[in-house]
């Protein structure tokens, strides 16, 4: 049972020194997120509490106590304060997600230093990009990346450290190179953390950036307060929970929701360094008793992809709540989880760039399938009307996604680039690039990316509204819908499809998707053209990159393409 009051009752009154109580801080206090994440859990008692159960690719299980994460991200951080590192230097955290990965982002911050955490896919270009412009001074990696930062070292003058934290003794270490093993290291007792103030920089997250170069995002200390509670509220996390995020650290939920907040609210958390598999998802919850699972529409929709029968194999009765992330959670989604597991997923709107949730589906607040739910509390939002930059003064039309700068977990600036920070920002209002509209009751609907807004005739046509409607058909898996160019109208609506397992894409399934959806959508949002394809491009955190797809419609250059899942 949640133990948590109604959504009207949470924002009557609403402060976040409600979460700055509950953490023991008062404004102008240290507050060190790794300290506060470790050590301050071991001190109220939970030290022998599991923190992390991490299971590899080989299926080996590790399990790490409160106070085995306390010792070993001090001895990380005595590691690399020996080294010379010091607050503010930024640390790249570039691994698979094994132990290290979580142990050493808390390390990072315990010395006051800046974690920024890099996809291990990355390639050497998207590599050099980001730490050319944070001027990074250690990495940390595995001998099997190892090879990525050596190529382009003659380009990064200001990395003094390439940290190998899994190097067996053997092969001989290169320029700038040195081994770190935890399991060999004596375990540190005692580690100072740096007192960092709530303005302290802490994370340096880069976005995928839908147009130009990708940017870094500044987060600082203070940010724990907006992640600690909203994890506690809209994840609903407690004590006795067995938790899973599926995302990576490279991308910010792995971070504020997969590192600080469960860490800082001591519970039990597991982690999967595993490729994606259905049957293996679901023997992992089986196997974990796991309670509160947090995941992704794309993660989701490939597990409806595997049809309702393969859940029946597994004991899933442990499940008590469930959340997504990363892009807006179709109906068709929520309807299904509903069916096969009991309850339903509850969509999470948020971005690199706010570090927390901000709008959120909620518990004990009405489900409403397909709506991204309404703002958190002690977070204002508003639908502004693009031409004028002001809200609407009534629901129902479709706009930009508006909030007042105003939570703890804000990103603070985009690294040396204060300039596009400012851009950000109408008549005091954070633009966060989406549209959506608000219903009368304040849910909130998203309709797409402002640049993913399709005008066709001077109709403006929601992509997601198009897509929603496409994946309710029993054979479409997947879709992506953009614009193309159309003489009459200016552009039309086109979508691309995948198809579920035993579908093959036909003249006959494009008539009858068309004329399925045909009874969902208005004359003006119906594709004029499915293109049926083997996969969709995709951001390595599961956003579909309409914006590849649309470059191709319209032969525009596609830009940026680093965080493409299959660079």
């Amino acid at each position: 049972m949640s133990h948590i009051g109604s959504y009207e009752d949470r924002i009557r009154d609403f402060s976040w020194s409600i979460a700055e109580k509950e953490l023991g801080f008062k404004p102008g206090d240290v507050i060190n997120i790794g300290w506060y994440a470790t050590d301050r859990i071991c001190r109220q008692g939970k030290a022998s509490k599991i923190a992390l159960i991490h299971e590899g690719f080989s299926g080996v299980e590790r399990r790490y106590t409160y106070n085995d994460i306390r010792l070993a991200s001090n001895t990380i951080g005595t590691f690399l304060r020996g080294l010379g590192l010091k607050n503010e230097d930024r640390v790249c955290l570039f691994m698979d997600r094994i132990p290290e990965l979580y142990l050493g982002f808390l390390g990072i911050l315990k010395i006051g230093a800046i974690a920024q955490p890099l996809f291990s896919a990355f390639g050497d270009e998207s590599l050099l990009v980001r730490l050319s412009n944070a001027e990074t001074s250690a990495v940390l990696t595995q001998k099997k990346h190892i090879f990525k930062v050596r190529k382009i070292l003659d380009k990064l003058p200001h990395l003094k450290h390439i940290i190998i934290v899994d190097h067996d003794g053997k092969a001989p270490l290169k320029e700038r190179e040195v081994a770190f093993s935890l399991e060999a290291s004596n375990p540190v007792e005692d580690l100072e953390c740096f007192p960092a103030k709530a303005e302290s920089p802490s994370v340096l997250h880069y976005t995928s950036g839908t147009t130009g170069m990708p940017k870094g995002v500044q987060h600082v200390h203070y940010s724990l307060i907006s992640q600690y509670l909203t994890a506690k509220w809209v994840l609903d996390l407690q004590e006795n929970d067995i938790y899973w995020c599926t995302a990576d650290p490279g991308w910010v939920t792995g971070t504020s929701y997969g590192i600080i907040a469960p860490f800082s609210l001591g519970v039990t958390q597991c982690v999967l360094d595993a490729g994606f598999s259905t049957e293996a998802w679901y023997r992992f919850i089986e196997k974990n008793r796991i309670s509160m699972w947090y995941s992704a529409p794309t993660a989701i929709r490939s597990l409806m992809k595997g049809g309702d029968e393969i859940v029946k194999k597994f004991d899933l009765s442990s499940l008590r709540h469930l959340a997504s992330v990363g892009e807006p959670l179709n109906s068709e989604a929520v309807v299904w989880s509903e069916r096969v597991f009991g309850r339903p997923f509850l969509d999470t709107y948020w971005q690199t760039e706010t570090g927390c949730i901000v709008i959120s589906n909620y518990p004990g607040m009405e489900v409403r399938p397909g709506s991204m739910g309404k703002p958190f509390p002690g977070i204002t939002g508003t639908i502004l009307d693009p031409s004028r930059s002001e809200p609407y003064p009534a629901p129902g039309k479709i706009g930009l996604v508006g909030l007042k700068f105003d939570w703890p977990s804000r990103m603070r600036t985009y690294w040396r680039n204060e300039e596009a920070f400012q851009k950000k920002f109408r008549n005091n209002w954070y633009i966060t690039g989406d549209r959506a509209r608000m219903d009368k009751d304040g849910y909130y609907w998203f309709a797409g990316r402002d640049d993913d807004i399709i005008n066709t005739a001077g109709h403006l046509v929601s992509p997601f509204e198009v897509e929603s409607a496409l994946l309710e058909h029993p054979a479409v898996a997947e879709s992506a819908v953009v614009s193309k160019p159309d003489p009459l109208n200016l552009e039309v609506v086109k979508a691309y499809v995948t198809l579920k397992p035993g579908f093959a894409a036909s003249k006959d399934l494009d008539l009858e998707i068309m004329n399925f959806i045909r009874k969902k959508l208005s004359p003006l949002a119906m594709p004029q053209e499915i293109e049926f394809v083997d996969s969709l491009p995709k951001t390595r955190s599961g956003k579909i990159m309409r914006r590849i797809l649309h470059a191709k419609e319209w032969g525009e250059e596609i830009g940026d393409t680093s965080t493409l899942e299959n660079e």
